[in-house]
């Protein structure tokens, strides 16, 4: 193993597979040989079309290299979850790009969902931590203490974290909020990796160091 490890952090996927798999060459033929983490920020499933084979793709990965695979929960996959114990939360699941999830699965509720998958999906943690970054799905508090520990934060905030510039001690790396305006949003305490790959803007990956905190540069594929 070199000395840098280089870190790519893969924004909100949607059930966008093909992307996905575009992306992943990407980053394979950008590291050249170099070893890499892939550090995925939540969000695989819903609204886009093929939920069943991002998550397909996302197990092999973490099966073939578990230490070097970091798959966060978003708030999509915590709202499957409610889905299965949480009375009426199927429906604000279903309206909110679950019936697209079912669908890939060729299944009719998420009871039917395979049962590895879901146990997957419920290991899920929501943060993920190195020398530089925090990577977390939506963001933190401004006023919690860091990391917020608060998981509901972390898988649905958007104010105040989105408005207030706030130092965390680490560069926080996050999706949940999609850019429309077609790339990242970089911030100095923090960078958005949701660029709208669902509707139809781009997959993203920043490409982070283990010598600072922001991007390096940043990798995107686009539908077409």
């Amino acid at each position: 193993m070199s000395a840098e490890t280089i870190t790519y952090a893969i924004g909100d996927i949607h059930g966008c597979a093909d992307l996905l798999d575009r992306l992943l060459e990407r980053i394979e033929s950008h590291a050249a040989g170099r070893a890499k983490r892939l550090v995925f920020l939540g969000d695989y499933i819903d609204r886009g079309p093929d939920s069943a084979r991002v998550i397909e793709i996302l197990r092999r990965l973490q099966w073939r290299a578990p230490e070097d695979v970091v798959c966060l929960m978003g708030n999509h996959e915590e709202m499957l979850l409610k889905s299965l114990r949480e009375p009426g939360a199927l429906d604000h699941w279903v309206y909110n790009g679950g019936a697209e999830t079912l669908a890939s699965f060729g299944v009719s509720g998420p009871e039917e969902l395979p049962g590895e998958v879901l146990d997957w999906i419920e290991a899920l943690p929501t943060l993920h931590e190195d020398a530089q970054r925090w990577y977390v799905h939506a963001g933190f508090r401004p006023e919690a203490e860091v990391p917020d520990p608060d998981p509901h934060n972390r898988l649905w905030i958007r104010e105040p974290f989105l408005s207030e510039d706030c130092d965390f001690g680490r560069h926080v790396v996050h999706g949940h909020t999609p850019q429309t305006r077609g790339g990242p949003d970089c911030r100095r305490f923090r960078t958005n990796l949701d660029t709208g790959a669902v509707y139809g803007n781009a997959l993203t990956a920043g490409v982070f160091s283990d010598a600072q905190g922001p991007a390096l540069e940043f990798l995107r594929e686009t539908a077409g």
